[in-house]
């Protein structure tokens, strides 16, 4: 089942979370990912903070088929990472900042790009050289108010936070007009005691947010 570029936009905004998951090592990984699919988080953020990243990444690739589990790879600081991810099956690519030779060598592939960004100067940018989301980051920074400033001059901005967004937040944050969420250190803090069970908890209550935000938005 191949899935395009623009299958992947819908589904990350449709889905409105993102698990983006850092560990210790490949093992640990693999268990918050597989905690938070069980909870209902498809859209897993791979960052390369992981030790053998890229091979994380293949593993959930060949375990689970595309239309099951949307993976992407997270802390993608340059061009030649993120080649190394897509060709491990990497479905989107996220940056901690604008690199335009990442979003181009995305672009070129056919693999979403989501770049980092804090101000309308850095979101304009990567949106000039292709992203198809901004991400707002380190988003704790600000608070939602700053998607609603950005949104003034912008509209049309495509914005997903990532950093301050948890149960207690999420809501405000989709109020604010993020399509979609990334949720960190507080959906997996848990795993450094070995607790899974809380991970999948707390993926089911975000879940649970987000499909009420998007019922009580599409009346």
């Amino acid at each position: 089942m191949i899935i395009n570029k623009l299958q992947v936009v819908h589904r990350l905004c449709a889905e409105g979370i993102v698990a983006v998951i850092r560990a210790e090592d490949s093992e640990q990984a693999i268990k918050i990912a597989e905690a938070c699919l069980r909870g209902g988080i498809s859209s897993l953020e791979i960052t390369f903070t992981i030790p053998r990243a890229h091979q994380v990444i293949e593993a959930l690739s060949n375990h689970f088929s595309p239309g099951e589990v949307t993976i992407g790879a997270g802390t993608v600081l340059d061009p030649e990472t993120a080649r190394i991810a897509i060709l491990s099956g990497a479905q989107f690519i996220v940056s901690p900042y604008v690199n335009t030779d990442t979003i181009q060598l995305c672009n070129r592939y056919g693999i979403p790009c989501m770049p980092g960004a804090m101000t309308v100067k850095e979101a304009i940018e990567g949106m000039e050289a292709g992203a198809d989301i901004i991400k707002l980051f380190p988003g704790e920074t600000y608070g939602p108010s700053m998607i609603r400033s950005l949104k003034g001059p912008l509209p049309q901005i495509n914005l997903m936070p990532t950093g301050g967004v948890n149960l207690e937040t999420i809501t405000d944050w989709l109020e604010a007009g993020a399509v979609a969420v990334g949720v960190g250190g507080s959906l997996i803090s848990s795993a450094k005691q070995g607790d899974y069970a809380t991970i999948t908890e707390k993926s089911r209550q975000l879940v649970e947010k987000v499909k009420t935000f998007h019922g009580v938005y599409s009346r």
